[in-house]
């Protein structure tokens, strides 16, 4: 274990969990930061700035700073991640902090180096970097440090990351831009398209949380009024909506995770299929919460697949468990903060 404070971060396209070591998970917050549009005055972050998306007058802007897993907005994220460091650790720190952030398998080294440079400028002693789902796989309680094979998918709100592990390392893997950011979304273009309605971010993602579903083994057909605003007339208007018109819309996205899926297996070593067949695959990540995808997956692979307990929590959890064993960890992590 490193010596001093310990904190990983699982900074997230929508949200942040801060994990202090012997402590736990104190802090779970959105991704949003609101601040004036002349002054650049912040006025809001995390939970209060996410009330205000969509409800804020021309002179005040809501922004997330990081899109499909990276930084978009570089002074942004630090204000972000300080504001966050401070209420996790106290309003003043006197001791730096040594922090674990986690980053998207797939990132790049331009990607990689924003990622370090916001977590020193926002009060890091030291920075380290780990993929999120060799972190995940940690949080998730999984051993892998035999030469055993294990799958993870971790759907998180602007990436979908996907690893087989073994000996303490990823063996293959791959990173696409879809997650649960991409569910709201084809829910939008489904309203505007389908119903000439228009609805913001937070009404997809309520009508994603009531009625949206992966799968028609998922649960019961159930139906969801969603008010908006008339493409045509521009007045506000009520349609009602069945959770199997919602999964219409979530197909694409749903298919685009399950073909990502099937290229990590199809570079998979037949060795470490094997393990898979028998162990199945873990969902970790907020998307795994969504109702039926383990069904869907399930029938896109032929595997059996497991949602990992709290699996919102697992990336966070893992980052600590990375530094108190970094020994283990060291010349991965090491390689990848470069």
């Amino acid at each position: 274990m490193i010596g001093g404070r310990n904190v990983g971060i699982d900074l997230g396209t929508s949200s942040v969990l801060v994990f202090v070591s012997g402590k736990g998970i104190v802090l779970r917050e959105p991704s949003v930061i609101a601040r004036h549009v002349e002054t650049k005055e912040v006025l809001a972050v995390g939970t209060e700035a996410r009330r205000m998306v969509g409800r804020t007058p021309g002179s005040i802007v809501t922004v997330s700073p990081l899109v499909e897993g990276v930084i978009n907005d570089f002074e942004v994220t630090e204000i972000m991640l300080r504001y966050f460091l401070r209420k996790s650790l106290g309003s003043t720190l006197v001791f730096k902090p040594t922090l674990l952030l986690c980053v998207p398998a797939a990132v790049t080294s331009v990607e990689r180096r924003a990622v370090l440079q916001a977590g020193l400028a926002a009060g890091g002693k030291k920075v380290y970097l780990i993929e999120e789902p060799l972190a995940a796989a940690l949080g998730a309680g999984i051993d892998i440090t035999a030469p055993k094979g294990h799958m993870v998918v971790d759907i998180g709100g602007g990436t979908t990351d996907i690893a087989v592990l073994s000996l303490n390392g990823i063996v293959t893997g791959a990173s696409t831009r879809v997650g649960g950011n991409a569910f709201d979304e084809a829910i939008i273009r489904h309203m505007r398209r389908e119903y000439t309605l228009f609805i913001g971010e937070s009404t997809a993602e309520e009508v994603k949380i009531a009625v949206g579903s992966a799968h028609p083994e998922a649960n019961e057909e159930t139906r969801y009024e969603v008010r908006g605003r008339d493409a045509i007339t521009g007045l506000p208007r009520s349609v009602s909506v069945s959770s199997a018109d919602i999964r219409v819309a979530l197909r694409e996205p749903l298919d685009l995770i399950c073909h990502a899926i099937r290229q990590v297996l199809d570079r998979t070593p037949p060795e470490l299929l094997g393990d898979i067949i028998d162990k199945g695959i873990v969902l970790t990540g907020g998307g795994a919460l969504l109702k039926g995808i383990t069904q869907l997956i399930r029938d896109a692979t032929g595997l059996p697949v497991h949602v990992a307990e709290d699996p919102i929590s697992c990336v966070a959890r893992g980052t600590i468990a990375a530094l108190e064993n970094f020994n283990l960890y060291r010349e991965h992590i090491e390689s990848l903060t470069g």
